[in-house]
């Protein structure tokens, strides 16, 4: 993504709605994930915890998963270069990665399209509706969440993929706690209106 992308970008579509889920809809999409056949609980679980691209994790083999170190390998695209990025996953979420078949072979053998349907079949039984309710909603959500968990802005980048700080600082930017914080301490005794 390049620096003008970056900066025009937003988390909110053309007419003001989120593109990232909320922590209601995230849970709402895990619930219904856990529904869902092995595989599919796994990939919704592991772009909810990692805000990975879809591409990114059709694309995980076994040897990209480290469970003793609690990590996930990811090879970050949108770059010129092959380049991998270390993102950590919480060890409940490293136990339902797929380990049969062998290193070489990709965890989650479908395609793109296909993988989207089902997180948008997800999406669907967990009610989740509007432009958030896609693999991006996910990754978007990551992003907010982290920001407002107050992940370091460096690490939010580096586990995103990020080339420019510009486009992680939009996360940051749109969680906004210090900013209400700021509101409240303004609107500290003032009178309510009746």
């Amino acid at each position: 993504m390049n620096r003008r992308i970056a900066s025009d970008w937003q988390v909110f579509d053309p007419k003001g709605r989120r593109k990232y889920l909320s922590a209601d809809e995230r849970e709402r999409f895990l619930r219904a994930a856990d529904h869902e056949a092995d595989d599919i609980r796994a990939l919704c679980y592991l772009l909810t915890y990692t805000g990975c691209r879809i591409s990114e994790a059709l694309a995980l083999q076994r040897h990209h998963f480290e469970p003793t170190l609690g990590r996930v390998m990811f090879r970050t695209l949108k770059r010129r270069k092959t380049l991998f990025r270390s993102v950590p996953v919480p060890h409940d979420v490293g136990l339902m990665l797929p380990h049969a078949g062998h290193s070489d072979a990709c965890l989650w053998p479908l395609h793109r399209v296909t993988a989207w349907r089902h997180i948008k079949a997800v999406m669907d039984r967990a009610g989740v509706d509007g432009p958030m309710a896609t693999c991006k909603g996910l990754r978007h959500g990551f992003g907010i969440h982290a920001a407002a968990c107050g992940v370091p802005q460096n690490l939010i980048q580096r586990w995103l993929g990020h080339s420019a700080s510009t486009t992680t600082a939009i996360y940051v930017d749109a969680v906004g706690q210090e900013e209400r914080a700021f509101a409240h301490m303004m609107w500290r005794g003032v009178v309510a209106v009746h």
